[in-house]
């Protein structure tokens, strides 16, 4: 029989023995769970008399300790952004290192080191300082830096900072200490500022801070005020000096082109000049081979032949001719100009040099005419 049936002597689960059928008294199993807490935290159990007084002052010890906690969770939460790192020392040891992203870790036991690990920082230094001539020159210098190792940079060095500035300041005088003035004010700024990142960073490294240099500006190095007339003086004339040299190499690349263009046309008229005596010597040679030829089968054809072609090369350049015929006293005046000019007026539509030929070989037949006349008479006055 169940012990909330009609008539039933069950003892009441609750507490207590019930006599009649209704619902379980929620107050009295309220008080019965308080009275147990009260138990647990040395209080003493009863009902509602005077022990009702600690049973409150346990529940509020216990919703005291839970807000505690919850704010005591909510004091190790912590977020880090996408640039940043963190690391953690757990009862001042390292523990880990955290990046971006929601984190926890319990306060007063973990310590939270942040930084920004990938922004890049700078720090300007310079100063008068001498150079390797013993001149003394300002030369200021922009670094850029970033944090490469969060580790050591947080834990190796007390302070990596100041460490990076006196770093820095000996490398720059190192280097210029080994720099003439006149590089240091020109073009060896380039120079100067790899071989001082190189150094900063092995300087750095050697003593673990974690930095690493990104980029070095070494700007225009200036000289003392008092000097200040004198060295811009030098500048100028260094401009001076720089502007003469590429105005002489632009003539120069404008003059050398020019004069091997020159040399090669000389040499390839040249080498024409020798083709052209060369096939003119072949020429000669193949035309006496066949002129000899020609001699051996005729003889007097061939002497006649040349003889006339010889005439005519000769009353070519000649405006008079004399005639003298061996043997007489008349000498034949030839007017080798004015025959030209009325054979050429005759000779309508052709060119000048073909009437000139012309008129040489009439005019050489001619005399061959009135030589061999003149032979003829010779021969038979001699009978």
């Amino acid at each position: 029989m169940a012990w909330n049936e009609p008539g039933g002597d069950k003892k009441d689960p609750w507490g207590g023995n019930r006599k009649n059928d209704g619902p379980p008294d929620l107050d009295e199993a309220l008080k019965n769970f308080q009275n147990k807490i009260n138990s647990i935290f040395g209080g003493k159990g009863g009902g509602g008399n005077g022990n009702g007084g600690s049973g409150i002052s346990g529940g509020m010890v216990v919703v005291g300790l839970i807000v505690i906690a919850i704010v005591y969770a909510g004091f190790g939460i912590y977020q880090l952004d996408e640039q940043k790192e963190a690391v953690v020392l757990r009862l001042g040891k390292f523990h880990s290192i955290v990046g971006a992203g929601l984190h926890w870790n319990p306060p007063l036991i973990d310590q939270v080191i942040e930084h920004n690990v990938t922004g890049e920082r700078q720090y300007i230094a310079g100063g008068l300082m001498l150079t390797e001539d013993e001149s003394i020159v300002e030369v200021p210098v922009t670094i850029q830096y970033n944090i490469a190792d969060i580790k050591s940079f947080v834990l190796n060095v007390n302070d990596p900072v100041v460490s990076l500035q006196h770093a820095a300041d000996s490398a720059l005088r190192h280097v210029v200490g080994s720099t003439e003035l006149n590089q240091v004010l020109s073009e060896g700024r380039v120079k100067i500022a790899t071989e001082m990142r190189q150094r900063l960073q092995d300087y750095l490294a050697s003593y673990g801070t974690g930095i690493n240099i990104v980029g070095i500006n070494l700007q225009e190095g200036k000289p003392p005020a008092a000097v200040k007339d004198a060295f811009d003086d030098v500048v100028k004339a260094k401009e001076d000096q720089e502007r003469l040299k590429n105005q002489a190499q632009s003539y120069a690349n404008g003059i050398v082109p020019e004069a091997r263009g020159q040399a090669q046309r000389t040499i390839e008229e040249a080498n024409a000049y020798r083709d052209q005596v060369i096939a003119r010597a072949d020429g000669e040679s193949n035309r006496f081979t066949q002129l000899l030829v020609a001699y051996d089968l005729a003889p007097t054809v061939t002497r006649e032949r040349l003889y006339i072609d010889a005439i005519e090369s000769v009353m070519a350049n000649s405006s008079k001719v004399l005639v003298d015929v061996e043997g007489g006293n008349n000498m034949m005046y030839l007017p080798l100009d004015k025959l030209t000019g009325q054979a050429s007026g005759r000779s309508s539509g052709s060119t000048n040099a073909g009437a000139t030929q012309d008129d040489i070989r009439q005019i050489s037949d001619l005399v061959l005419e009135q030589l061999r006349q003149d032979q003829a008479n010779r021969t038979r006055g001699a009978r």
